[in-house]
């Protein structure tokens, strides 16, 4: 008996240090949220090993917008899309006699391109993600070392002309590691083509359009956005900064989500679900660190100091011209796609956006990021909005 009585007063004790060890560990800096506005969306989705993220953000985001119309709720596949726009992306390559880009990204453009054209089927009415090469989801490492060779092959064919028949092998290919698109299917009880059940969903394609914001091309016109994965070169409505800004923060309030292209690539940008536009040179003020022993942190050991500071991080102060000189100097990507939903606020009154990605129930928030109002500025590349959720007055200079 004593000795039990001991050993529960050693555990008691043990107990309680790591309790407190816990508490002395726990960041005062960690951003507790206030949510402001959340719009309603559809569940996380998993890309796993794939530059999949247009397909997944974009559908996601047709899915939030037949929750708002409809108030139902649809899982929208992502195979279906990535078949039919593989094959027309291969199509241009080999046009160009390879004079462009095969990969595996693409633009929120490409869904609703495939949603006009061709239609689009629910999740179960083709084959689940990575089941067909054994895999519990997408993995895209062999898939495309088999296309993209395939179609440079025809694409730089020294031949003086080339059959159809490369159609037909790369379509097995796609239809081996994807699926093969169904022409008619049963939802519900009901049958359907592609093309019924994408009228069938109470969305009005005209009403889609998307927004960006540069100087290299005049405000409140359109023009196609010059990176590689915008290769069906669809027109962008050009903004200033604080007009496109106000377009997302409008349109969350209304009760509109966002499908947003831009850089995640910056170190601001953590797998645990933050974003930060991080001022550099005032950080390593507040770090204890000079610009010299910086540079020479390794990646870890900066994220490790960036936790530190939580949602105190400096954070730099956006301007038109920044972003210019960014995506002149191949700084400002688009490197990744994910859907805005609702504006959130720390403990210390700033706001964020809170954003739903495509990597599963990943990160401290179980797969949505909060992404600050200043990092979405200075990170934004294009995004798709409807129409209506634009405010009167920049319609009205828009002429739509």
């Amino acid at each position: 008996m004593k000795r039990f009585l001991s050993l529960a007063l050693v555990a008691l004790i043990a107990t309680g240090a790591m309790a407190q060890d816990k508490e002395k560990k726990e960041n005062p800096n960690k951003p507790v949220f206030t949510v402001i506005k959340e719009n309603k969306i559809t569940s996380i989705k998993d890309q796993n090993r794939s530059g999949t993220c247009w397909d997944y953000s974009t559908l996601s985001y047709f899915e939030a917008e037949i929750l708002k119309k409809t108030g139902k709720t649809y899982d929208l596949c992502e195979s279906f899309v990535a078949n039919k726009t593989y094959m027309d992306r291969a199509i241009q390559v080999v046009r160009l006699h390879g004079d462009c880009q095969f990969s595996q990204g693409g633009s929120a453009y490409d869904p609703l391109f495939c949603l006009q054209n061709y239609g689009i089927c629910p999740e179960e009415a083709m084959p689940f993600p990575g089941s067909l090469y054994g895999d519990s989801l997408n993995n895209f490492n062999e898939f495309f070392s088999l296309m993209e060779p395939y179609v440079d092959a025809i694409a730089r064919n020294k031949a003086k002309k080339i059959s159809g028949q490369w159609k037909v092998g790369l379509q097995g290919i796609l239809d081996a590691y994807l699926g093969k698109c169904p022409e008619e299917f049963t939802y519900e009880g009901k049958k359907y083509t592609p093309q019924s059940f994408a009228a069938s969903l109470g969305l009005n394609f005209d009403d889609y359009v998307t927004i960006t914001s540069y100087t290299h091309h005049p405000f409140y016109t359109r023009f196609a956005v010059e990176v590689q994965d915008n290769w069906r070169n669809p027109l962008s409505w050009n903004l200033p900064m604080d007009e496109m800004m106000r377009v997302i923060d409008n349109a969350v309030k209304e009760g509109y989500t966002i499908a947003w292209g831009g850089d995640v690539s910056e170190e601001g940008f953590t797998r645990q679900g933050l974003a930060y536009a991080i001022d550099t040179k005032a950080t390593e003020s507040l770090a204890g660190s000079d610009m010299a022993r910086w540079l020479k942190l390794t990646a870890t050991k900066k994220a490790s100091l960036l936790d530190s500071l939580g949602c105190k991080v400096p954070e730099i102060v956006p301007t038109q011209e920044m972003r210019q000189i960014r995506y002149d100097n191949w700084e400002l990507t688009d490197d990744h796609g994910m859907l805005i939903y609702g504006i959130a606020k720390d403990q210390n009154g700033k706001e964020y956006y809170m954003v739903k990605n495509s990597w599963g129930e990943s990160g401290d928030y179980k797969g949505i990021w909060y992404m600050t109002k200043t990092f979405i500025a200075a990170n934004t590349m294009d995004f798709m909005v409807n129409k209506n959720a634009i405010p009167k007055d920049i319609r009205k200079k828009l002429g739509i």
